[in-house]
Parts: structure tokens; C-alpha cells; sequence
């Protein structure tokens, strides 16, 4: 129960903390232990939820709004890139601020962002206002959510509440099922206005929350650290994504411009990491002064914070992984409806929404770092059905299924631990604070999935095409040399049919460059399925940092 003079994460830390408020009695707790929850799973939701409103969006994009695949891509990116960069800021508002007003402000910029979408004209305003909106949303939101939870709840109901929260990924399911029915009945405009239907239900809800007693920190906004946070994340991520259209080294026809001679991509990447270099700096001198900085040191000294967060950010990158490679290949190579999609939602979320919450509910005790550890292997067992289930112009629906059970098995499985593996080895202020930086973690993460990714994906059918059909006596120099200065979107056998069409060549050169594209996709497809295996399996190292939960 909630006790603010000897909270949980204090005595994990093993350090004294200044007494937060009264503690509400056991009723008191007990009463607000399911409202709260609901209130704080629905907007959970309702960020997931968006994100595979998207994914179902892939085909309704592509013939609405002529987006291309590196389109698609972006627009599945920049939302957690938004998110990733200021939700440090979101975190640091909410504990200067308070929990709920951000917890509304971020729910009415999530609502106004799906109005831009849905009436979005072209795909520019779509991603740079829609998609940026939501972003800014979540990122004021969902730090809330998590920083609630270390004030309403306290011990095994805290646990129990973050397990919930990992669940509501699972019951998140439920959503992509029912817009894929709005999208197929009433197009891909009228589901985001369905989105902003239901945060404005979230809004309204929220007035329900119950009082708390949460202490304010008196401190000037550190400006400079968010600004670098978000600069610094911003870089690294449209460098590592733009890879596929700008070019890895030699610049593409796409590049908006080069730095001596060569493609911006990589240059900005490294700036990135400069930055964010850089504001480990600036950040370690703002806490030396008595400031509150956006990223505290205990989040970097910590080892099984750092586990945790790595945790973190490596369930969303499965889920980037996912929303960039499964959903689009279904719908654009294999055929398959928004509605189909959606229903694979609902294999991946009960196992996800079982396991989130009944491991902390029914093995309370069990060993965190084994169950953060087999939720890794699950997840790379799931990336690999995945690619098994990829056939030249299709795909095994019964590999297809299992691939997204086993998905939901790793996610639910880690996501029951992540959160409190964070929020129990850190002062209760930083415990609190931790929303905004564990919601940082999954938006990298989910945008790294999507960068890193979809640029093996595209690079890799691009590269490919180009290279074997150079290498094809069949295929003459004339040709060749058109082919490479396209940048083929993935799609079906058809579709690069369309995009070639413009090109002069004989019926026998056209079979051929068919035939080659699709081994091209179903090469890269491939190979980008087992890369994103072989980063979560790299998350292993970092799990003997954790340790036991606490019994009591």
C-alpha cells in the first residue's frame, strides 16, 4: 500500500528520503487501486492504439496520399521520435508542473493530432503536423502515466500497477481490430477522427483521478538539457533512418544535400551522438549546482536502472520492428486487409496483457533478471518465425500467427518487469521522474526499430536490385543504368511492374527485373527480421545488473 515515509524504492536504494505527505489509510488505498488504473491503462492504449492505426493506414497512405515506403517509414518513425526527444521533458514537467495537468495537456495535443491526420491533404502535413502533434502529446502523457503510478501505488500494488500498465500493450490489441472494421467500412480519415473521439473519452475521464499529494520541485525549467536532448535524438535518428534514401556513403538523388561529397545520413547520426555526449556534460553540472536536470546521473551510474531501461526500449523496438517490416509487407506483397491485420493484433495482445500482469499478480517473487532474460528469447524466437514465415510473394499464415503469439509472449514477459526493475533502484524522486525517461527509452527505442530496420529493408532491396541486375547479361547497360537511379518501395511483384513502367526495355528485361526484385525483397525482409533478433538477444548482456525485488 501507499506509505510516502518508507516507500519502496527508498529502501532499495538504501537511502532516506523526506517525508512526501499523510498516508492515505488502507481503505483509502484500496479504494483508488482499480479507478486509476483503468484511467491510466485507457491513454497507454490510446498511444499504442495510434500506432497501429498506422500500421493498418499502410495500403489507404499509399493510394490516398501517394506515399512512398520511405514515407510510411518516417511517419512511423517521427512519432517516437517526437515522443523520444521531449518526453525527458514531459518527465521533468510533471514533477514541476504536477502529473495531472501534463497528464491533460499531453491527452488534448494527442486528440488535436489525430484531427490533423485525419483531414491531412498530403503526406507532408500528415507526418510534420499529424504525426509530430501525437508525438508532443505522448510525450507530456505517458511520462504522467508512469509518474502517477509511484504515488497512487506503493509495494506489490505498484508492481501489480506497472504490470498493468505492460498490459495495456496487450489489451491495446483490441484497438487495431476495431479501426481496421472503421477503416475498411468508412477509410482511413474517418478511423483518426474515431482516435480523437477517443482521447477526448480519456480527457473527460481523467477528472476521475484521485487526489494526490505530490510534492513540487522548485527549480529552474533546464532549458538546455531538453534542447539538446531533443537536437541530440533528433539527428541520430533521421541520420540512421535516411540511410535508405540518402544514401550510405555515395549521396542518392534524394539527398537534399551532401557534406563534402558524401551523404548527409551518417554525418548527422554521429552529430547525434556528439550532442547527446555533449548533454551528459551539460547535465552532470546542472546537478553539481543543485538543479533538477533532465537526465539525473543516478540514471547512468545505476546498473540495474540502466538494465531496466534497456528493457525498455528494446519491447518497442520489437514493436518498431513489427510495425515496419510485418504490417506493411502483409498489406502491400501478401494482400492482406486492414482488417486481417488488425485481427493478428488480438494473438499478439492476449499473451501480452496475460503475462504483463499475471507474472507480478501470480509470481510475485519471482526472479526479475530470469523473466526479463527469457522475455529476450521469446522475442528473438518470435523475429525468426517471422522470417521463416516470408515466402516470395506472400506469406505462411500459420508461421504469420505464431510468429505474433510468440511476439506477445516476450513483450508481456518483460514489460511485467521493466518498469519497477527502473523505479525500485532509484530514490523515490528520480522514481517518479523515471517516467519521463523510461518513456524516452521506448520511443528511441521503437524509432531505432523503425530507422534501423526499414533502411536494412529498403537499403537492401535497393542495393540488391541494382547490383544483380548489372550483373544480368539480360539486362542491358541502358536499362541497368535507369534502374539505378531508382529507389524501390517495397511492394508486390506488381506494383514494381508500375514503377518501372517508364522504362524502355524489352518483355524478357521486365520478367527478369521482376524476378530479381522480388528475391531482392524476400532477401531483405529476411535479413532485416534476424538483425532485429540479433539486437534483442544483445539486451541479455545487460541483465545480471538486476537484482531481486524486495519481499515485502
Amino acid at each position: 500500500m501507499y506509505n510516502a515515509t518508507k516507500p519502496q524504492a527508498a529502501r532499495s536504494a538504501g537511502a532516506a528520503r523526506p517525508n512526501a505527505g499523510p498516508a492515505p489509510s488502507v481503505a483509502t488505498a484500496q479504494k483508488f487501486l482499480v479507478i486509476p488504473i483503468i484511467i491510466l491503462i485507457l491513454a497507454q492504449m490510446g498511444a499504442t492504439g495510434d500506432n497501429g492505426a498506422l500500421s493498418l493506414a499502410t495500403a489507404a497512405l499509399t493510394s490516398d496520399l501517394g506515399a512512398t515506403t520511405a514515407q510510411i517509414q518516417l511517419a512511423n518513425m517521427i512519432y517516437p521520435l517526437v515522443g523520444g526527444a521531449f518526453m525527458i521533458a514531459g518527465g521533468l514537467a510533471g514533477t514541476m508542473l504536477g502529473w495531472k495537468k501534463t497528464f491533460r495537456g499531453g491527452i488534448l495535443l494527442c486528440a488535436a493530432g489525430e484531427i490533423v491526420l485525419a483531414v491531412a491533404p498530403t503526406m507532408d502535413v500528415f507526418i510534420w503536423g499529424g504525426r509530430v502533434l501525437v508525438g508532443l502529446g505522448a510525450s507530456f502523457m505517458i511520462p504522467s502515466v508512469l509518474g502517477l503510478i509511484p504515488l497512487i501505488y506503493q509495494g506489490r500494488n505498484r508492481m501489480l500497477a506497472f504490470g498493468a500498465i505492460g498490459a495495456a500493450s496487450g489489451l491495446s490489441a483490441l484497438l487495431p481490430l476495431a479501426l481496421g472494421v472503421v477503416m475498411e467500412v468508412a477509410g482511413m480519415h474517418v478511423t483518426f477522427f474515431v482516435l480523437a473521439g477517443y482521447f477526448a473519452v480519456v480527457l473527460a475521464a481523467s477528472f476521475a483521478l484521485p487526489a494526490i499529494n505530490q510534492p513540487r520541485e522548485h527549480s529552474t525549467f533546464d532549458a538546455a538539457g531538453v534542447a539538446l536532448a531533443a537536437i541530440g535524438l533528433f539527428l541520430l535518428l533521421i541520420g540512421v533512418s535516411r540511410v535508405s534514401s540518402w544514401g550510405l556513403v555515395a549521396p542518392m538523388a534524394a539527398a537534399p544535400f551532401t557534406i563534402f561529397g558524401i551523404s548527409p545520413a551518417l554525418p548527422l547520426a554521429v552529430l547525434g551522438i556528439v550532442v547527446l555526449a555533449l548533454l551528459v556534460v551539460v547535465e552532470r553540472r546542472v546537478e553539481e549546482k543543485g538543479g533538477i536536470p533532465v537526465l539525473p546521473s543516478v540514471f547512468l551510474t545505476t546498473p540495474q536502472v540502466r538494465a531496466g531501461l534497456v528493457a525498455c526500449a528494446l519491447t518497442f523496438f520489437f514493436m518498431g520492428a513489427q510495425s515496419i517490416l510485418m504490417a506493411p509487407y502483409l498489406q502491400l506483397v501478401a494482400g492482406w486487409s486492414p482488417v486481417a491485420v488488425g485481427a493478428i493484433s488480438i494473438v499478439t495482445g492476449v499473451p501480452t496483457f496475460a503475462l504483463s500482469l499475471g507474472i507480478p499478480k501470480f509470481a510475485p517473487h519471482a526472479n526479475p533478471r530470469h523473466v526479463i532474460q527469457l522475455g529476450y528469447i521469446a522475442m528473438a524466437v518470435a523475429l525468426g518465425i517471422m522470417a521463416l514465415s516470408v515466402t516470395k510473394n506472400g506469406s505462411s499464415v500459420v508461421l504469420v500467427y505464431l510468429g505474433a503469439f510468440m511476439a506477445g509472449v516476450g513483450a508481456g514477459t518483460v514489460s511485467a518487469h521493466a518498469s519497477n526493475v527502473v523505479a525500485l533502484a532509484l530514490p523515490e524522486r528520480e522514481a517518479s521522474q523515471s517516467g519521463g525517461i523510461q518513456s524516452t527509452m521506448r520511443n528511441v527505442g521503437q524509432a531505432l526499430g523503425v530507422a534501423l530496420l526499414g533502411a536494412v529493408l529498403l537499403f537492401g532491396i535497393t542495393g540488391t536490385v541494382r547490383s544483380q541486375a548489372a550483373a544480368d547479361s539480360s539486362v542491358s547497360s541502358q536499362v541497368t543504368e535507369q534502374i539505378s537511379k531508382l529507389e524501390i518501395d517495397l511492394g508486390s511483384n506488381s506494383t514494381f511492374e508500375q514503377q518501372i513502367k517508364g522504362i524502355k526495355m524489352t518483355d524478357a528485361e521486365r520478367d527478369e527485373l521482376v524476378k530479381i526484385e522480388a528475391g531482392a525483397r524476400y532477401d531483405a525482409v529476411r535479413v532485416a527480421y534476424v538483425v532485429g533478433a540479433v539486437i534483442v538477444l544483445a539486451g541479455l548482456a545487460t541483465t545480471p545488473a538486476i537484482t531481486k525485488f524486495s519481499k515485502d
